[in-house]
């Protein structure tokens, strides 16, 4: 199929952007990356009147690195983002996530803010961004800059609390102190590029002697949105961080989970991927913050075969 008739336009500045949505609100649509936008709209599941690109704004292109946070430019590339290893210095979560979206050509187009705003339950990132309690900055004319927590920015499949006037301008991920930290991110597809059945992600802190200061775990595709199980998680708080603790941990948080079924995967198998997933990515963090090699490290990181 081919899209509906539509204007384009093309922006030059993150003000021209914020009035082009004004001027036809929820009409209009914008486009940077558009590795999820353009399939829609040729299958005209997606009709926008008015398409406006915002891929010459440079102003929504940048990484800083900062004691404190990590601040990236909403139309920053994803390809670019996995390349950078300061990122990787300071939230290492973010390309282990990115290892598992889509395919090189992808990722090469394909922006961090768009993954967000366009809101799959399995998206990679997205997920990242919950675990993270990433602050999302959204930009409209003549108001001023609105942060919403990634946690709360969901509100189900393709929906989110944007307004239609309002661009996603720039990402604010913390940054976790100290130096005993690790991650982990896993999921299962159908095949190599596909959106994940079940995603699981995980990140612990730890003091000098071992013991768990901090823990947070995300689980997407068991929901309309990426799910924050860190409070499950953080019962591991105090604790060593033995497999046992990380068992009843994730044993926890499938309580928390009413996975769909679907063509793809029924409810009980997708809430047994959530469960060997959420115990290997809780492993995998505490063994990268120990600095244990686990075959994952060993294989080279999570990168899929």
């Amino acid at each position: 199929m081919k899209p509906a008739p539509f204007e384009y336009v093309r922006a030059r500045s993150l003000p021209e952007a914020c009035a082009l949505l004004a001027g036809h609100g929820a009409e209009a649509k914008l486009i940077a990356g558009g590795q999820s936008l353009v399939p829609m709209m040729a299958m005209r599941l997606v009709r926008p009147a008015v398409l406006v690109d915002i891929n010459d704004v440079d102003a929504l292109r940048y990484l800083a690195v900062e004691p404190a946070q990590v601040r990236i430019g909403a139309g920053t590339r994803q390809a670019a983002l996995a390349a950078d290893d300061r990122l990787a210095a300071a939230v290492p979560l973010i390309r282990a996530a990115l290892r598992w979206v889509g395919h090189a050509q992808t990722r090469n187009r394909g922006t961090i803010g768009g993954s967000l705003v366009h809101a799959d339950p399995s998206a990679e990132l997205p997920l990242a961004a919950v675990l993270l309690d990433a602050t999302l900055c959204l930009h409209a004319q003549g108001a001023p800059v609105r942060e919403h927590s990634a946690r709360t920015f969901f509100t189900g499949p393709m929906s989110t609390g944007i307004a239609p006037q309002e661009c996603l301008a720039e990402l604010r991920f913390p940054r976790w102190p100290g130096p005993r930290t690790g991650c982990a991110f896993e999921e299962v597809s159908i095949r190599h590029g596909d959106f994940a059945l079940v995603a699981a992600c995980a990140q612990v802190r730890l003091d000098g002697s071992g013991r768990c200061l901090q823990a947070a775990l995300a689980i997407g595709g068991a929901a309309p949105v990426p799910l924050d199980l860190s409070a499950a998680a953080g019962r591991l708080a105090g604790s060593d961080l033995r497999d046992d603790d990380i068992a009843q941990a994730a044993a926890e948080a499938l309580r928390h989970l009413d996975p769909p079924s679907d063509l793809h995967a029924s409810a009980g198998y997708r809430r047994h991927l959530a469960g060997v997933l959420a115990g290997r990515v809780l492993t995998q963090a505490r063994d990268r913050a120990l600095g244990r090699p686990g075959a994952a490290d060993r294989a080279g990181g999570t990168e899929r075969p």
